[in-house]
């Protein structure tokens, strides 16, 4: 009974808890500030490198071929090929080699 009498006077938002009409809203701390603050730093940063890259477009249309990667990878390749770990090839002649008893039928 006291526990019922608990619920029933318990103040508590309908449905979910952070969406909709009568939500709860969290007030901001400065834990959270802090947090944002940080966020939108590190989001600035990666614009600042994205928008001005390190190489110029005239210095990154060959510099993959320089590197010599695709020609490693075909040398690795070509030297070690591929052992597929297929079973060997099995005829019916083979599974049923012990029903044959003898051919001695004239």
């Amino acid at each position: 009974m006291h526990l019922t009498l608990i619920n029933f006077f318990k103040r508590t938002v309908p449905g979910h808890v952070f969406r909709g009409k009568r939500r709860l809203v969290m007030q901001p701390t400065r834990k959270t500030m802090n947090q944002l603050i940080r966020k939108y730093e590190i989001q600035e940063q990666n614009m600042k490198y994205l928008l001005k890259p390190y190489i110029t477009l005239e210095q990154s249309q060959g510099h993959a071929k320089d590197l010599g990667k695709t020609e490693a990878k075909l040398n690795f390749w070509n030297n070690n090929p591929i052992k597929p770990p297929f079973k060997p090839h099995i005829k019916i002649e083979d599974r049923l080699i012990h029903l044959k008893c003898s051919e001695a039928w004239d």
